[in-house]
This record gives structure tokens, C-alpha cells and sequence, in this order.
């Protein structure tokens, strides 16, 4: 019988939510939608030495921006599976016993060593030009654990309570197999895999036990996680192999990086050209923040769009979906092997684009406040219309005004390129005829504004209209112009070529 899919999105309170973590959890999102399974928050806080104030509710807020809530999990409502923070579960004594089973076995071992020991370790190999120093099948045999000390040396440590951790015993040379749904088949020596760490020496599980144990435990179907965890895969698959436990073993999907646009390297969060955080975040331990997608202008569909195009194809040539759309056609097997290159150009084309799907009014309902910060009261008619005005050459909301402000302000300044380039002597005597048969026209709409300037020209001669929008707005460029006049109107419109005659 197929298990029910059971996903979920497992980050660490290290920090904020970065855009990568973003993707994870919207990979396992998506996959649990299509396939009307469930999706989960749990909190992986087994490092207490990295815990950073106010992340979890930092990565729970930013789930709820993006949209891509759980229904299951920390911050959003508990199940059968309860607590969801590692730390609470291993007061339960969860990881311990799985600890001790493997202990009981012979597949894991105490391990005594002190830092310095191990310090000392890693240097003799470096000394023995050993690339990647570790400890494993060789370099245990010469080390403070179980599998050296004798048997009541070993039991009067553990009962004396001195610190250890309990190691995984991999196998010297062994071939590890396992089938990465994103990947194929994936085969490793166990000679490149270290004993690793699976109990502490506080009692605190490593996430190499803790994760395992948790998704046996929360019954998941299917791990989606980073790349980076990919060279970890075969020290996993020996645990749960030697819990008996590969028959509940969920299938692996290893995500691709998503890479900085140039293709050069994992991004960052101090890649400052754009951000990488969805809200904004203030590291407690640094002193300048990072600005998130929200407070730079970023619908959050928006935002997911962008997120689930970052390594995987729809199989169209579409680049628009709402979220319902991308459950419906997602699935791993579209998703790419290699890293996906973030274009920082391309995510504002996308904003632009949920931005033109928006009404007239929503747009005018945003920027209704920023006119009054500016201290202009105009109807809810006005606003409207500068809107769909300039909606079309914008990319954020908050350009409106800077695309805009010359409808509500008259020009001080006329564009300098433009005014050498194009004016001539005769340009102000035309001008004033053009400003005459404007101050004819009786209903002032883009209709008969057109009309009068194709009199005017047809009177006149050619009349340059970038010339006539510099002197009407002092920029070179922006929406239609005739409807840019109708807006503001005939009085105001005849003034500014007054204003702009007199001064030229």
C-alpha cells in the first residue's frame, strides 16, 4: 500500500529564512498539495550553541508571507506527532533510545576523546598529508571509544558520567547505494563516509540521528532537502539500515543550489545587490539589516513564482502560475540536477507582471497614503486613473511616485539632453501656437486632445511630442501623452507650457 505523503520543511533557528530554505519549503508545499498529503514545520534545534533569538518566528512569519503555510507544525497547529522542536522531543527521551539501540547492536560506539585528542588527531594526519582528515574505520582504532578501551574501563566512564558522544560505526569498505529521486541512483564507498556523531556529549541527538528519527517517528513519506546534504545520504541510509528501519526509510530528493547570477558559487545572504531574505531580517549578532522581498516591493506570489522556476521546468513555455497552478503540474522528476542561476532582473519582471494582474483600485487603494504623506489630497476617481497610467512602466508600486510625481508637480527642471538636442530657435514660436490651439479645445479628453494636435500639425508642420512632454513634465519619457494631459488636466496643462515658454 502507498504511503500517504507526509512531508516536511525542517530548518534550523540559526538565522532568517533565506531564499534557498524558501525554495525547500515550497518544493515540499507544492509536492504535498498535488498529491493531497500533508505538509509540516518541524524545528531542528539540536544546536544550541548556534541558536539565534528570534529566528523560529522569524521563519514562521515568512512561511505565512510566502503563502506556503504547513498544516501541520511549529506555529501553525499541532497533530498526532506533537512536540515539533527537537529540543522538546529529546526531554522525551525520543533520540536516546534509538541511540542506545544502535549501541546495542554494535553498529554504534562511545567515543571518550577530548577535543585535544582530537585536535591532535587531525594534525598527525595533516602531517601525513591525509586530504580530508577524519574520524573513521582506520583512525578509530587509534582513538579513546568503545571499540579500543576494555570493557569495564568502558562501563566505569559511562557510569561515572564522563563526556562523551556516541559515534555511528560505518563499515571500512563497503559499497552504499540508494536511489535520489531528483539524482537516480547514487552508489558511495563507505570509506569515504566518517563516524558520525550521533549523540552528543550533552545528550543532544546530531541532526544525523534526530532527523532520521523524527521522520520514522512523524511517519514522512519523502525528505526533500538541499544538495548540501547530499555527501551525508550514505551515513543516513547505514542508520537506518541498522535500526532495521529501510522498509520506512522515506524517499530522498536532494534540491540543486540555487547560484549567484553569474553562475559562481552557492548565494548568499551577503550578496548585496538584491535581496535574499523574503522578509526583512536583523541578526542580532550583526549591526546593519538585511532587507526582504516584502519591504522591497515584492508580491509574494510574486516571490513564489520565481522561487519554483529556480530549478524546475513546468514543461511549457509558461512563466506565470499561481500556486494552484504549480501543484497541480509539479513534480521531482522536472526538477533539475544542477544549480539554477538566480537573474535579479528577471524576479522584477516577474513582480511587474503580478503588478499589471492587479485591479486599478487595489493599486490606488496602496498609493492613496503615499499622496497624503506628500501632502495631496486628490479623489479616489484621480487615482485611479494615474494608475492605470503608470502601472505600465513600473515594476513596484512604489515607483509610482518617481515614474509619476510630474502629474501632481509642476517641472523646475526640463531634460537637459533633450532641450540641447532638440530645441531650435523656431521651437518656441511653434510651441505657442500649439499652447493656442489647446486653449481651444472645450472638452479636454484624449480624444479631442489628439485631435487638436493633429490639426496643429497639419497647421504647423511636424511638432516634436517628446519636446512637448519635456515642457509639460520636464521628462524625456513616460506613459501615453495624450492621456498623461488629460489627466492633468487643461488649466494645469497650459499653465506649465506658459510657465516652460517664458523661461526658454
Amino acid at each position: 500500500m502507498e504511503k500517504r505523503v507526509r512531508v516536511r520543511f525542517a530548518p534550523s533557528p540559526t538565522g532568517g529564512l533565506h531564499m534557498g530554505g524558501v525554495r525547500t519549503a515550497l518544493f515540499n508545499y507544492l509536492f504535498a498539495k498535488k498529491h493531497g498529503g500533508d505538509f509540516i514545520l518541524r524545528i531542528e534545534d539540536t544546536d544550541q550553541n548556534r541558536f539565534v533569538k528570534g529566528a523560529e518566528e522569524y521563519i514562521v512569519a515568512a512561511l505565512k508571507w510566502c503563502g506556503i503555510e504547513p498544516n501541520e507544525g511549529v506555529g501553525f497547529g499541532n497533530g498526532i506527532h506533537q512536540p515539533y522542536r527537537q529540543s522538546e522531543r529529546k526531554e522525551l527521551g525520543i533520540y536516546q533510545k534509538y541511540a542506545d539501540k544502535l549501541v546495542a547492536s554494535g553498529h554504534a560506539y562511545y567515543a571518550f576523546d577530548t577535543e585535544e585528542e582530537l585536535d591532535a588527531m587531525r594534525k598527525r594526519l595533516e602531517a601525513a598529508k591525509v586530504a580530508a582528515p577524519q574520524y573513521n574505520a582506520v583512525t578509530r582504532q587509534n582513538m579513546r571509544n568503545s571499540l579500543t578501551l576494555a570493557e569495564d574501563e568502558v562501563k566505569n566512564l559511562v557510569e561515572s558520567k564522563t563526556k562523551h558522544v556516541v559515534r555511528l560505526k560505518v563499515p571500512r569498505n563497503e559499497e552504499i547505494r540508494f536511489n535520489d529521486i531528483i539524482r537516480g541512483w547514487v552508489t558511495v564507498n563507505s570509506s569515504q563516509v566518517d563516524d558520525k556523531v550521533l549523540l552528543k556529549s550533552d545528550g543532544m541527538p546530531t541532526y544525523h540521528l534526530a532527523h532520521i528519527v523524527d521522520d520514522i517517528e512523524m511517519e514522512i513519506s519523502h525528505a526533500v532537502r538541499g544538495e548540501e546534504w547530499l555527501p551525508s545520504a550514505p551515513a543516513h541510509i547505514l542508520i537506518y539500515r541498522y535500526l532495521g528501519l529501510e522498509d520506512q526509510m522515506p524517499k530522498l530528493a536532494h534540491l540543486p543550489l540555487i547560484l549567484n547570477p553569474d553562475g559562481n558559487g552557492k548565494i548568499s545572504k551577503r550578496e548585496a545587490r538584491f535581496p535574499v531574505f523574503p522578509l526583512s531580517w536583523q541578526d542580532p549578532r550583526e549591526t546593519a539589516p538585511y532587507i526582504g522581498y516584502k519591504e522591497a516591493g515584492y508580491y509574494p506570489e510574486a516571490f513564489i513564482n520565481i522561487l519554483a522556476l529556480l530549478g524546475w521546468n513546468p514543461g511549457t513555455n509558461e512563466e506565470i502560475f499561481s500556486v494552484a497552478e504549480l501543484a497541480k503540474l509539479f513534480d521531482f522528476e522536472r526538477v533539475h540536477k544542477s544549480g539554477a542561476k538566480f537573474d535579479p532582473e528577471k524576479a522584477k519582471w516577474f513582480n511587474q507582471q503580478y503588478l499589471r494582474k492587479k485591479t486599478d483600485q487595489e493599486l490606488a487603494d496602496y498609493f492613496k497614503p503615499v499622496l497624503q504623506e506628500k501632502g495631496y489630497n486628490r479623489d479616489n476617481e484621480f487615482v485611479v486613473s494615474f494608475c492605470k497610467l503608470v502601472k505600465e512602466k513600473v515594476q513596484f508600486v512604489h515607483e509610482f511616485w518617481e515614474q509619476g510625481k510630474y502629474v501632481f508637480e509642476s517641472p523646475t527642471l526640463y531634460d537637459e539632453k533633450v532641450m540641447a538636442k532638440k530645441w531650435k530657435p523656431e521651437s518656441k514660436t511653434l510651441f505657442t501656437s500649439v499652447y493656442a490651439k489647446f486653449k481651444t479645445v472645450k472638452e479636454w479628453k484624449v480624444e479631442t486632445i489628439t485631435t487638436s494636435f493633429h490639426e496643429a500639425e497639419a497647421e504647423l508642420g511636424k511638432i516634436d511630442m517628446q519636446l512637448l512632454r519635456v515642457l509639460v513634465t520636464g521628462v524625456a519619457g513616460g506613459p501615453q501623452l495624450f492621456d498623461m494631459l488629460a489627466l492633468i488636466g487643461k488649466s494645469e496643462t497650459l499653465n506649465r507650457i506658459e510657465t516652460a515658454l517664458s523661461k526658454l
